[in-house]
């Protein structure tokens, strides 16, 4: 597989056909999760409705419905004429109040249990990405982190860190692994703004994921595991001790 095509993991994910259940929530889920992780950019112009339902595997009605429930919420703007179509509307993240708010709506043993499931993730993704990916094909991977370090609003910190898991989900060349990454973001993204505002724990994330780099690099599959893993304790640890002062 071509370094291009491996990149493009995650947006391939994000335009595979969605299963047949609740088609209109289930592509609305898949695009508004991509455009809150970053995986497609604030301005970029969706494929055409006829391509895009064709990728999707679903009816333009279908799509449309979507597209409508899209814009309602902010996600998505539609222009007419030439030059027109779809394009991606990047939502500002809660403030900070409501995102203690929703915070509050989950246990501790939520978050632990959420935080072993997440782990248990990225652990399997960096193992297998050790195990399958070529050194030359890292290039997303290390730009997401690069980015990240430079990161000043904590609204795209918080992105880069949830697209780093999706992007490394994708580097083991797992689709399935890749579509539950992204459903995870989706409920635990924007929660991470409320641990990654303090410089120190960002630059030490953006050092815990060069070093996942570096050992899925090596081929070092056990290394890279577990590195994965601890990045992402951590940072459950950290949003169980903002709970615990609510």
């Amino acid at each position: 597989m071509i370094q291009h095509e491996r990149e493009d993991g995650p947006r391939r994910v994000v335009f595979s056909p969605v299963d047949n259940r609740a088609r209109v929530d289930a592509v609305v889920r898949r695009i508004g999760d991509a455009i809150e992780l970053g995986l497609l950019a604030d301005g970029e112009q969706l494929p055409g409705e006829s391509e895009l339902a064709g990728q999707l595997g679903v009816s333009t009605v279908t799509l449309r419905e979507a597209l409508m429930a899209l814009r309602q919420q902010g996600m998505v703007t539609t222009r007419r004429g030439r030059g027109g179509g779809s394009f991606v509307s990047l939502p500002a993240f809660p403030a900070d109040d409501r995102l203690r708010e929703r915070l509050r709506g989950w246990s501790t043993e939520e978050l632990r249990d959420l935080g072993d499931h997440w782990a248990a993730l990225s652990g399997a993704a960096a193992r297998l990405a050790a195990q399958r990916t070529e050194p030359a094909d890292l290039h997303q991977l290390n730009r997401t982190a690069e980015e990240l370090t430079h990161a000043v609003e904590v609204s795209t910190r918080s992105r880069l860190y949830g697209r780093f898991h999706v992007e490394l989900a994708a580097a083991a060349q797992s689709a399935r692994l890749t579509r539950e990454q992204v459903a995870l973001q989706s409920e635990v993204g924007a929660l991470l703004c409320l641990v990654l505002g303090r410089d120190e724990y960002r630059e030490e994330v953006a050092d815990r994921h060069r070093a996942v780099i570096s050992a899925v690099q090596d081929g070092a599959h056990a290394t890279a595991g577990t590195l994965a893993e601890r990045c992402v304790r951590e940072s459950t640890a950290r949003l169980v001790a903002v709970r615990l002062t609510l």
